[in-house]
Order: structure tokens, then sequence, then C-alpha cells
């Protein structure tokens, strides 16, 4: 298994201090932000058209499995339906993966001019309701149930397919809530030469077990600047929380698939996409301020982007390799 990456435990050290957890044509740069500078280590990156295949482990309700698919299935939304709706995107945001290329030397004009980006399909779903490996897990045990899921899908192509294992509030995971939110990595899958890295990555509902450290902002913070939490777009702190979580460890999957893409620092425990622009939101982001967001009228819920079936999600912002900056969508 490749090095695990993602969400580490300097990212939960400043979610502790509550700096983590017409449609515009180009996103708005944060203010504030850090010095972040991405460096391109010359592996491979995940292109083409992008399968995501869910593993639901434990019991998700409908309603909480409805929420998180209409997020995956915006990620590869038309992008001119998405322009009608004349807000931030969820398609917008994602684009930006597009500009994670191979070649380190590309510069912003030909980058643009190639309308290069990378589209993202929901794949095979596999429910696991029975807790067939039992409610406390070890890493080991998420890449056992990504290579179940690669049989039984027949996606072993790792250009066409990222596993995105989901563990529900009652499964405890090793690492959760003490130095993770969610991880990515990689299994091999097969024997000598038709072995294949297979891309995949966790996220766990924090819910009942950390809610401060890994579902910030719709959470008071463990530690730190303790202004009053947001309220959820979709009315479920966990998921709301997971759907934040989910996309930090999707950039990281597509950007730096085997821990030799675009990071900054150690590789062991690389800061990328989304993970080196902690806390930020949308614009004047600081330590526990996650921003200027967008809110809805009905609810009183915090967002900046739309989605499909009239979805709204709380997006975290990403490191632009054109700009050089971590960037939000309002």
């Amino acid at each position: 298994m490749g090095a695990a990456s993602g969400m580490n435990g300097w990212w939960l050290f400043m979610a502790a201090l509550g700096f983590c957890s017409g449609i515009l044509s180009s996103m708005v740069m944060a203010e504030e932000a850090p010095a972040v500078q991405l460096i391109y280590h010359k592996g491979s990156l995940l292109s083409s058209d992008i399968d995501v295949h869910v593993v639901w482990y434990g019991k998700f309700s409908p309603t909480q499995r409805s929420i998180i698919v209409d997020f995956l299935e915006s990620l590869g939304e038309n992008e001119e339906e998405a322009l009608l709706r004349n807000q931030p995107s969820v398609q917008e945001w994602w684009k930006t993966t597009g500009l994670y290329g191979e070649d380190a030397s590309f510069n912003m004009s030909s980058a643009v001019s190639s309308k290069k980006k990378k589209k993202t399909v929901l794949g095979s779903q596999t429910l696991d309701e029975s807790y067939s490996l039992g409610k406390w897990l070890q890493r080991t045990h998420i890449e056992a149930l990504v290579l179940r899921a690669s049989v039984a899908s027949n996606a072993l192509l790792p250009e066409k397919g990222v596993f995105l294992v989901l563990t529900a509030q009652d499964v405890v995971v090793e690492r959760f809530c003490m130095s993770s939110c969610g991880f990515h990595s990689s299994a091999r899958s097969g024997k000598g030469r038709n072995s294949v890295s297979l891309p995949y990555a966790w996220v766990g509902n924090s819910v009942t077990q950390c809610p401060g450290q890994c579902a910030w902002p719709f959470h008071q913070p463990l530690y730190g600047p303790q202004i009053p939490p947001l309220v959820a777009p979709n009315g479920d702190v966990g998921v709301d929380g997971m759907i934040i979580n989910i996309a930090t460890v999707l950039v990281g999957t597509v950007t730096n698939p085997f821990n030799t893409g675009f990071f900054q620092g150690d590789a062991a425990a690389p800061l990328e996409g989304v993970s080196a622009c902690g806390g930020m939101y949308g614009r004047g982001a600081y330590p526990g301020y996650a921003g200027q967001l967008l809110g809805d009228e009905t609810t009183g819920a915090s967002f900046n982007a739309r989605g499909l079936n009239g979805r709204m999600f709380l997006l975290p912002a990403m490191w632009d390799p054109l700009t050089k900056s971590c960037k939000t969508l309002v």
C-alpha cells in the first residue's frame, strides 16, 4: 500500500484552532492566505474520465446517501447547465483540478487554451450495512474493502477508478479523530505484471466522535475561538462535514495519487491541493472564521457552491496552480 496522505496531524491542529474543518468566471482569491507552494514531483496524476466507486460501510440513511451522491455527481455536471444557476457551482470548483498538469512548465495561456479538466463520474456503489469487518477498523481493513469492491465492480484500471470508502458514525477507524479526518492512499491488486495500483480514499462520519475536529465549521471547534457554528446546508452536521473532507481527499487523490504528484512538505505527511489551504471557505477567512459565504434565506444555512437537485454545499479553498495561491468560490 502506498504511503497514506491527506488530512494529517497538522490539518487537525489547525482545525482545533478553528482554522480549518453568469457563474463566477474564476474563483476569488482568499484573503489572509498562508504562503503555499505546491511542487510537482514528476509522478503520475489521474487523468481522463475519473469514476468514483463508493463503498458505504455501516448504516447510512437514504437521505444521507443522497446528499453525498448528489455532491459526487455535481463534480461532473455539465458546465452549461451549471452556468444557468448564475451562482458558484461544485463543477466550477472541481474544474481547478484540471489545471494540475503533468508538465510542470505549463503556463497560464497554454493551460487556459487547452481547457483541460477532469470529469468525474459516479461509478459503482457497494453497501456493507452488516459491518462485515466489525465496527473497529484498522487502515488495512479500509484497503481490504477497496480490494473487495474492485473485484465486484471489475474496476481495476487506476486511470479510470478511484475508490471512496465512507464509514458510518458508529464505526471507529484507526487514527480517526486523533490525526485524521480522512486519508487517501493506493492498494496493489493482482500479481506480477498484471498487478495495478488502485487509488482510494476514506472519510468517516464524525458527528458522534469528533465533530469539533472534523465537522467544523458546522460544530463548535474543540479548541480555539468559540464562534457560533454555521448552519449545515443539508441539515446534517456529520454528512455536511463529510462533504468537506471528501472534497479534500478527492483533490489529493487526483493530484497526488501515489505521493509523487503535487504537494508541499514531507511526502509522508504532505500538504496537498486543499489541505494546504486549511480553514478557508470564503473571502476574509481567518482562524475561527470561515469567511464571507452565501446564505439560504429560508434555513439560515451557509454555503458557497450549488450542485445538482438544488443542493447547497460548503467547499474548501483549493490551491490554484495558475495563480499559485489558495482560492475560494466566493
